[in-house]
């Protein structure tokens, strides 16, 4: 089945559209969440001080053990949104630069589960993070695989290769209807790409 002249299960048509959203969903999902685990505690040090005062508490999230950490994942963040305004090479090349970025991203959210921190340590943040990164360099490299394919925003009404030769039917409307039937076939106009005040 075809979609204007194309698979559904190729790369434009709904099969595109759909492939489109779950890349951006993954890749929008992943710097969200590596965002928000770089902004919780992964580590509590506590310093003793004179009895009978308590001991000190310093949380240390992941954007102060590594400050690179939450400006990738911003990145990544707004990237994924670009991948939208984007077609062809242009989107492939993002899409590339993006996979980078949460490979980035996961890389810090590994050091966090592997480095050996002072004091009292939450693994489960720096596991977040690891999953966000991993998750946005899936949607960045499926977007560098097929974006190439994939339709564009607003491509809908955009005017089609292929030239329209059927002409729409002719048939007589009540008086009191013409006003409402001529606002759709103004519509139907713009889908098939034509101009509705032309000629």
């Amino acid at each position: 089945m075809s979609v204007d002249g194309r698979r559904e299960t190729g790369g434009g048509g709904v099969g595109g559209r759909r492939q489109l959203t779950y890349a951006v969903l993954l890749c929008l999902a992943g710097a969200a969440l590596a965002l928000w685990a770089a902004t919780r505690g992964w580590s509590v040090e506590l310093t003793a001080r004179p009895a009978p005062l308590p001991p000190v508490r310093e949380a240390r999230t992941g954007a102060a053990l590594l400050p690179w950490l939450p400006a990738l994942a911003l990145v990544t963040l707004a990237g994924g949104g670009a991948v939208l305004a984007t077609r062809g090479w242009v989107r492939r090349l993002l899409g590339v630069l993006l996979g980078v970025l949460g490979l980035a991203v996961a890389a810090g959210g590994a050091y966090g589960l592997v480095a050996d921190l002072d004091g009292v340590v939450s693994r489960q943040w720096p596991a977040l993070c690891l999953l966000g990164g991993l998750l946005a360099a899936v949607g960045g490299g499926w977007t560098g695989l097929r974006g190439g394919v994939w339709p564009a925003m607003g491509a809908r009404y955009e005017r089609p290769t292929r030239t329209v030769t059927e002409s729409a039917p002719t048939t007589v409307a009540e008086p009191g209807r013409m006003a409402g039937r001529r606002t759709t076939e103004a519509w139907d106009a713009l889908d098939r790409g034509e101009d509705p005040t032309a000629g």
